[in-house]
């Protein structure tokens, strides 16, 4: 006699359920691989705990980071890109920048205005990488020279948070001339002895680079950080050779002069508040 019966499951059926697992808990790093629970990743600033690699982060999230609580105050905001080249490759321009919007809730790649760090007024500009890849066109243009305008009209500093793949090659000759107007700017910035600080993130290359992110009266680079005007793989496939290991990358730029100093994200406010410190004292 049994003690119990067994209900048997009909073929081809099974009485396994599964779970259900959400998306997006954990995340893999760029850099070691490893994979890791998100919040853990956020908790930490969007960096590694494992490796301290830096992710990319949003330019709200950098604002949040560097300006004190409550204080920033966004210029330009409802400024957008046109297209006056009618410019199509497989998709016209106009509906690129359109889907970026979508994507991203941001106008353009590039956010600007008004904040303070460690109670010192600043003009700050954050790039958004997730814009078209942070590229430059008329608008990211206009809005860093504004910023720097604004920095003189003020007499703030200027701080510009660069998150770039250069210059957007579908406004042409539009976006490269950016590279001189932002430039020219910081000139005028220099003559009212006004410091900028140039604060360098993964990536940072093409006509950015060639440009304003490397005119800071101080330099500032996150670690590992690729910084560059044209990237590795196009290098080796043009000289056809190997290039170093950590070539272009923050700690191989600061070996060689290139930058000032490499500092974590969780110690750049600090880093920034003593350099405006020095700065704007040495200028008072």
């Amino acid at each position: 006699m049994a003690w119990f019966n067994v209900s048997k499951a009909p073929k081809g059926e099974t009485t396994e359920k599964k779970v259900a697992m959400p998306e997006g808990l954990w995340i893999k790093c760029n850099n070691c691989g490893e994979i890791i629970y998100k919040k853990e990743v956020v908790r930490n600033l969007n960096v590694c705990p494992k490796c301290n690699y830096h992710f990319r982060i949003s330019a709200q999230e950098r604002i949040g980071l560097l300006t004190d609580k409550g204080t920033f105050v966004e210029y330009d905001a409802g400024m957008e890109a046109s297209d006056p080249l009618n410019f199509k490759d497989s998709k016209r321009y106009k509906d690129r920048v359109k889907d970026a919007q979508k994507s991203s809730g941001l106008k353009d790649a590039f956010i600007s205005g008004e904040g303070s760090v460690s109670g010192i007024n600043v003009m700050l500009g954050v790039f958004d990488f997730s814009f078209m890849g942070g590229s430059m066109g008329s608008v990211v243009g206009e809005k860093a020279t504004r910023t720097i305008e604004k920095g003189i009209e003020k007499g703030f500093p200027v701080i510009i948070v660069s998150s770039s793949g250069g210059a957007r090659m579908q406004e042409g000759i539009l976006s490269l001339m950016q590279m001189a107007k932002t430039s020219a700017a910081l000139a005028r910035l220099r003559d009212a002895r006004l410091p900028f600080i140039s604060v360098l993130t993964d990536p940072t290359t093409g006509g950015v680079t060639a440009s304003f992110a490397m005119l800071g009266d101080i330099i500032i680079a996150e670690p590992k950080a690729l910084i560059c005007f044209a990237g590795p793989r196009v290098i080796e496939q043009t000289i056809k050779q190997k290039l170093p290991e950590g070539f272009q990358r923050s700690e191989y730029l600061l070996e060689h002069g290139m930058v000032d100093m490499i500092v974590e994200r969780k110690d750049m406010k600090e880093t920034i508040s003593k350099m405006l410190s020095m700065l704007t004292q040495q200028n008072s």
